[in-house]
């Protein structure tokens, strides 16, 4: 910015036709000028999310600040784009106060403003002397005075407050113009008529010239007498005409000096005095020398009288010629308007034409779409007919295999325990033996059945969380699956939920190192072992979302109910707000709840957040949170725009985010997770990847890539030297085994050998009783141990 440049600065408060109609004045008035800059000033309130930020997360202070500055910077954009649009130069300034009017006033001091253009509400157009309590009026008060303020209201100035510069301008204007017209009437009367005939009114300058005529006729005369008798004439009709002129209309002026009214009657006065004169000369001087004088004052007054019309006669001519220029421009007006108005006419029809043409399309898509609805009715009958045939198909179908099976299945497949042996196992529940307490209870770790389990006891007090407790308790009593924790047993009368103990705690503890009361310090999760966990949740999702006859979902994904057991093999937890769902669109399949959505922040869907719909999408959400947070070990807060912001970069921040403790990520790979986890974590569900289709062959190949990469120095080492667990043994071939399953006797073995076997055989190698049946499971938790034991050979 140069010196001598003019600043203009333009207050605005928001985006709407107000503030366009504030700019816009601005630009109209002072873009076309030279050395102009503008500055466009915004006051949005001090922050009062910070106060509480001392009690909080500063990161959240930071999401928050950013969010209020993304907003600001969108509303300024419209306002911004004008300034572009004309070409000037623009600052921008976003100032913070709860003050608007003493922040504008502090920018224009600190920044020394010449121009401050501001806008006034159309309401107190009127009401703008009588009330000054308005924004507006604030500003103007305390703005510093060698500013201007323009006030503007629907695009037009409403008021201006000129700054001390510009009053004593007008001040000394006034003044120079008042001296002037002193001297114009204090001078001697030559330099009275050669000065006046110029800028005063012809009339005067008659006046003046008669007067003149006067003097030199007594000058010529003979007695003394005469000569006292001409003046005290010529001195009344001074006084007689000063009085004349100051009653009928002669008035000063600021800017043209003299103005004239009611001249004839002046005019007819001085004729008839003057004539006078002349003739009491005639008669007081008979020689020739009167004669010569009568000539020459009436050539005096003749050339008075030409000299007038001259003047009269250019006015005539000035006015005929601004006549003539504002007949043409009339014309040209007249012309472009008879223009404008026959283009009207033509859009008119056209827009006519448009009119007719949809109003007939409307017709048709309004008979069509009536069609579809007759269509869809007739379909939506049928389904509902096949529907009703297929449950009755389903219910006779059951009635004959309970009655091939002697009765229904008992639906309750889990063990019941005695409050009295749980409270023996805990010691009364020690405080010793507690591993975890939340909002719902409290886990103990104890052994039951020479098995070490982990008891989950609700609080006495929260008969809330009854529906949960049977609720975790139908599910998994029904469901099993190698990812899912596995539930042992029961005692529903005092409300307690009996699963496996895993070793290793949650998945929250390996990644923020949260776990202090450890039997031992724990490595970090390698990453090869998160790549593996990542299709272990898919898995376990995948199964839950995919259950028949409903859908099953989790709605408390997170890490902290993600366990791992001693071999880091995870298993999906506290399924107590899980909740089974019917995804046929006939029917209502979303839940509404009373108290609001139920989960944890940050991993809850905003879509069910925002409408209390609970859907699959829910949990893909949360789930990719959850890769997200294995690739970094990051708190889930603001975690998916700090990973997309460096993913963006391309100085190499990506790799910055990585958690150094898993090793050396392959970076594509690990590129590609986090990739995965942002559209799994996009707002709305409907661009979220299908899990089936598209989440699980992608986890698939980086698990084949981490398994590779574990095994490739595993392959160098003698694994005859290190002795496996008992039970990785298969109990027919004695080795390792490779791919384990559970067979119908409860045992496992390698799936080649007891196929093997079963086709020569149909007793148990172990038990050596019958087969119930010849199905096969895969042992995924036995297998995950098995590969978890090999990469411990290459430590």
């Amino acid at each position: 910015m140069g010196d001598g440049a003019l600043i203009v600065a333009v207050a605005i408060k928001g985006n709407n036709s107000k503030t366009k109609g504030v700019v816009r004045w601005a630009l109209q008035q002072f873009a076309s000028q030279e050395h102009v800059v503008f500055k466009l000033l915004h006051v949005q309130p001090r922050d009062s999310h910070s106060v509480s930020s001392t009690r909080s997360n500063s990161n959240t202070t930071t999401v928050y600040k950013k969010d209020v500055d993304r907003k600001t910077r969108e509303m300024l954009i419209p306002s911004r784009d004008m300034f572009a649009h004309r070409e000037v130069e623009l600052d921008i300034m976003v100032l913070e106060s709860d003050d608007v009017a003493d922040a504008i006033s502090k920018a224009v001091q600190d920044h020394g403003i010449s121009e401050l253009v501001i806008g006034a509400s159309s309401s107190i157009i009127f009401s703008w002397k009588l009330k000054r309590s308005n924004l507006s009026s604030r500003i103007t008060d305390v703005t510093p005075r060698f500013c201007t303020v323009h006030v503007i209201s629907k695009g037009k100035l409403l008021n201006v407050r000129k700054s001390d510069v510009d009053i004593e301008t007008s001040i000394a204007d006034e003044r120079s113009e008042s001296q002037f017209s002193s001297s114009s009437h204090s001078g001697s009367v030559n330099s009275t008529s050669s000065h006046q005939f110029s800028s005063a009114p012809l009339l005067f300058q008659r006046i003046q010239a008669l007067s003149t005529v006067n003097q030199k006729v007594g000058t010529k005369m003979g007695t003394k007498k005469d000569i006292d008798t001409h003046h005290n004439r010529a001195a009344s009709l001074d006084v007689d005409d000063t009085k004349m002129l100051n009653q009928k209309g002669f008035y000063r002026t600021n800017s043209s000096g003299i103005g004239y009214g009611g001249g004839s009657e002046i005019h007819s006065r001085r004729s008839s005095l003057t004539d006078e004169g002349s003739s009491s000369s005639c008669y007081s001087d008979p020689t020739s020398s009167s004669s010569q004088v009568n000539k020459d004052f009436e050539l005096e007054k003749l050339k008075i009288e030409l000299r007038h019309i001259k003047g009269m006669y250019a006015v005539a001519q000035s006015e005929v010629m601004d006549a003539s220029k504002k007949m043409q421009d009339l014309n040209q007006r007249r012309s472009e308007e008879a223009t404008r108005l026959k283009n009207l006419t033509i859009r008119e029809e056209d827009a006519e034409e448009v009119v007719e043409m949809e109003r007939e399309r409307q017709e048709e898509a309004e008979n069509e779409a009536e069609l579809v609805r007759e269509c869809v009715e007739r379909e939506i009958e049928d389904r509902l007919e096949a529907e009703a045939r297929a449950e009755d198909v389903r219910k006779e179908k059951q009635r004959l295999e309970d009655a091939l099976e002697g009765g229904p299945l008992q639906r309750q497949q889990y063990m019941k325990f005695e409050w009295e042996e749980i409270v023996e196992a805990t010691s009364s529940f020690s405080d010793e033996l507690k591993i975890g307490m939340g909002g719902y209870g409290s886990v103990y770790r104890c052994n039951l059945h020479h098995t070490t389990v982990a008891v989950k006891v609700l609080h006495s007090d929260k008969s809330s969380l009854t529906k949960q407790f049977h609720q975790e308790l139908e599910i998994l009593s029904k469901i099993r699956h190698p990812h899912l924790l596995l539930l042992l047993g029961a005692c529903p009368e005092r409300g307690s939920l009996i699963y496996e103990y895993m070793h290793n705690g949650s998945l929250e503890e390996r990644l923020m190192k949260r776990r202090p009361n450890a039997d031992a310090p724990q490595p970090p999760l390698r990453w090869f072992e998160r790549f593996r966990i990542a299709w272990e949740i898919a898995s376990a999702l995948y199964f839950l979302h995919t259950n028949e006859p409903r859908p099953i979902v989790h709605r408390d994904l997170k890490p902290a109910n993600i366990l791992l057991d001693r071999n880091n093999v995870s298993k999906i937890g506290d399924v107590g707000l899980s909740k089974m769902v019917n995804l046929d669109p006939s029917h209502a399949s979303t839940v509404f709840n009373e108290t609001g959505p139920v989960g944890t922040f940050f991993y809850i869907d905003p879509e069910y957040q925002r409408t209390g719909v609970v859907t699959p999408e829910s949990d893909i959400y949360a789930f990719g949170i959850i890769l997200l947070q294995l690739v970094t070990a990051r708190s889930a807060m603001g975690l998916a725009h700090s990973v997309e912001k460096a993913l963006r970069d391309q100085t190499g921040k990506f790799t910055e985010i990585l958690d150094k403790t898993a090793g050396d990520w392959p970076v594509k790979e690990a590129k590609e997770m986090v990739m995965l986890g942002l559209r799994c974590s996009e707002m709305r569900k409907r661009e979220r990847p299908d899990l089936g289709k598209e989440i699980l062959p992608i986890l698939e190949r980086l698990k084949e890539v981490a398994y590779n990469a574990r095994n490739m120095f595993a392959e160098t080492l003698n694994d005859r030297h290190h002795h496996a667990p008992s039970h990785f043994y298969c109990p027919i071939t004695k080795d390792v085994m490779e791919n384990p399953c559970v067979a119908a006797d409860g045992y496992t073995y390698e799936k080649r050998a007891i196929k093997e076997w079963l086709q020569k055989n149909h007793k148990s190698p172990v038990t050596d009783l019958p087969f119930p049946n010849d199905s096969l499971l895969p042992n995924h938790s036995l297998l995950s141990a098995i590969k978890e034991w090999r990469s411990h050979l290459i430590k």
